[in-house]
């Protein structure tokens, strides 16, 4: 299907199904009746709140480049703002204020990604040399990007510093996020023992607790990690990247299930979803994706990545009341131009 910025397509991919300048994906899976499907859900009347502490993990041994949220005061009156008496400026007042600012990772803990997280290099005018391009054929500094895009195999000084001019989570929020979601609890089967899911063991957690993934749903992947992490209290050391479940995002017919499926997005309570680092390149192969499973979901498909989210204590009761099904609301913030969220998601059956 031609669009004014591609020629080619990536195979497998939907770009243009949705239209030529479709930002959301399979967010346009995520239909009026899906949400009243999630509402239907609620039987109970119970809220889970599915984040964790915006200051876990701590430290930053799981991604170098993001660090915890440092909290401070505002300024009033050259004195920091909080527990400040308004008295300070005029002695007639009683009030006592307090108000603060945050230097913040977007991705540091409970998170979104969006389709502006993740492109490729990939021949889209179909001349044998690679661009730079997210999902349905946004070009990297032209919509996305810095001061650098890739061009004909070479670096380009472009000028821009933006954001995601396309794509960002701006456009996830507009849409509340919120519908149906269906937990598969791979904690259940596998425990804490660092195991990569392919398509077979994950066909088998299905059958086994009975769990339909249909169009529109949101995944959510419970693993244990979330466990994990708060036990270490802030303090993690290496060991947290060889425990709990995660998907081998290499593995071809799971790839295929995530395209057959319909699902909208791809939750876990680990850090990337997939195994980071993933399973070497295939021998065959001169070029592939480090991260395959967020190429073929946010690049490939516009589906979305959810990441280190509490899911613990909601599976639990979800598995003793024989259920697998909830409502989910998890708007990122409305940040234009971001290509990832905090998420402060909450479950309610």
């Amino acid at each position: 299907m031609p669009n004014p910025r591609w020629k080619i397509r990536p195979a497998g991919s939907n770009w243009g199904d949705f239209g030529p300048d479709d930002q959301l994906g399979r967010l346009n899976l995520l239909t009026r009746e899906k949400v009243k499907q999630g509402v239907a859900e609620v039987h109970e009347g119970l809220s889970f709140c599915l984040s964790m502490p915006l200051d876990y993990p701590g430290g930053s041994i799981l991604n170098p480049r993001r660090n915890p949220p440092k909290l401070a005061p505002t300024q009033r009156s050259g004195k920091p703002n909080m527990a400040y008496p308004l008295s300070r400026d005029d002695p007639r007042l009683i009030d006592v204020v307090c108000d603060d600012v945050v230097l913040l990772t977007l991705q540091y803990s409970t998170q979104w990604d969006s389709l502006a997280h993740v492109g490729q290099q990939f021949d889209v005018e179909g001349h044998g040399k690679r661009d730079m391009v997210f999902y349905n054929g946004f070009r990297a500094g032209e919509h996305i990007g810095g001061p650098v895009d890739y061009r004909d195999g070479k670096e380009v000084e472009t000028g821009a510093h933006m954001g995601a001019g396309k794509l960002g989570v701006e456009n996830m929020a507009r849409t509340g996020m919120q519908g149906r979601a269906v937990m598969i609890d791979l904690a259940a089967h596998y425990g804490r023992e660092r195991k990569m899911v392919g398509y077979d063991d994950l066909m088998s957690v299905l059958e086994k607790d009975k769990v339909t993934v249909e169009q529109g749903d949101f995944v959510c992947l419970r693993t244990g990690f979330d466990q994990v992490l708060l036990e270490f209290d802030r303090k993690p050391d290496d060991s947290i990247n060889h425990v709990c479940a995660v998907l081998d995002g290499r593995d071809a017919r799971l790839q295929q299930w995530v395209t057959d499926t319909g699902l909208v997005a791809l939750i876990s309570d680990n850090y990337a979803v997939e195994s980071h680092p993933s399973r070497p390149c295939p021998e065959h192969e001169d070029h592939c994706a480090s991260l395959p499973l967020h190429a073929h979901c946010l690049f490939r498909l516009g589906v979305y990545l959810g990441e280190i989210w509490y899911l613990s204590e909601l599976a639990d009761w979800l598995r003793a009341n024989k259920r697998s099904r909830f409502l989910l609301t998890a708007p990122p913030l409305r940040l234009p131009g971001a290509v990832g969220s905090p998420a402060t998601p909450v479950g309610t059956v």
